[in-house]
């Protein structure tokens, strides 16, 4: 242990950026290289890690943000790609990169949120994280409230084209939270994550609305993962432009506006990504999501 070397933010240095994408590759599948090779890695991600030699063995990152919760802004971080080198595991690695974490950021932010699998959920207690229960937004298509047909142009957007990545970089800079009940913003970095890596064959600019849409449709469910705009917009005008004639369930990967009507809602009983934050805010009674393209 006290051979290793404790390293922050190292955005600039190619041997340490190198080997912490080998890592992640290992770990979670995930390949960091075309997002930071776009300048996509900015000074709101920051990679907290120790190193043996120059190899990156055990990292945890924080994303800097504001979430917006029922009309209140908060200075929030979320931790994300923990991960320890499985021939450096059970040496608390982790452990003291989550203190450090907390220990710096804690009295500055109003709170740190993660989001954990199955295989840790007794591991960040331990740091008085809590587990707070997210639900889930949907929505019958027969419920929703139709607009009179007009001619509209839905195109899909291409990471690899200039201007269309340009216009993403614009709008992941310059968005405003994608519901008034609760939402993120200032999370360009993480945003063109998703854009360039997560959802890069299901984007689309609708002109009329000046909007991104971030969607894709399996079977008879339509999956909406997030609404990019800079203004507010009628969400019922944008589902009218993308649900199809096979659509019935529109899933929301966000919370919606509770101004759409009948939208049904329930707690999120099981999943891949279990909320913890610390600490727990003021009671929040209502239901909420954190939107799916806000998780690192």
């Amino acid at each position: 242990m006290s051979d290793y070397q404790f390293i922050i933010d190292y955005k600039n240095n190619e041997t340490y950026k190198e080997s912490f994408t080998e890592l992640a590759k290992m770990i979670f599948e995930i390949d960091f290289k075309k997002w930071y090779e776009k300048g996509c890695w900015n000074d709101n991600y920051i990679c907290y890690s120790y190193v043996d030699r120059d190899k990156v063995i055990a990292n945890a990152s924080i994303t800097k943000m504001t979430v917006v919760s029922n009309g209140k802004e908060y200075k929030a971080i979320q931790v994300g790609t923990v991960m320890t080198h499985p021939d450096y595991r059970n040496q608390g690695l982790s452990g003291k990169l989550m203190n450090h974490i907390i220990e710096k950021y804690e009295k500055e932010y109003d709170f740190i949120y993660l989001f954990a699998n199955e295989s840790v959920l007794d591991f960040y207690p331990k740091f008085g994280f809590v587990k707070v229960q997210e639900s889930s937004f949907s929505l019958n298509v027969s419920d929703l409230k139709k607009r009179p047909d007009k001619t509209h142009t839905l195109r899909k957007l291409d990471t690899n084209n200039t201007n269309d990545f340009q216009m993403m970089e614009e709008f992941s800079v310059e968005r405003i939270p994608v519901s008034s009940i609760f939402g993120v913003k200032n999370n360009e970095s993480l945003l063109m994550f998703y854009f360039i890596l997560a959802f890069n064959d299901a984007i689309y600019y609708i002109e009329e609305d000046d909007v991104i849409v971030m969607f894709e449709q399996e079977d008879h469910h339509l999956h909406i993962f997030d609404i990019i705009s800079k203004k507010r917009v009628e969400l019922d005008s944008i589902l009218n432009h993308i649900v199809s004639a096979d659509t019935e369930i529109i899933h929301f990967h966000f919370t919606p506006d509770y101004d759409i009507k009948n939208i049904h809602t329930e707690f999120i009983t099981e999943s891949d990504d279990t909320l913890f934050v610390r600490p727990l805010l003021e009671d929040e009674t209502k239901p909420f999501l954190f939107p799916l393209t806000s998780h690192s």
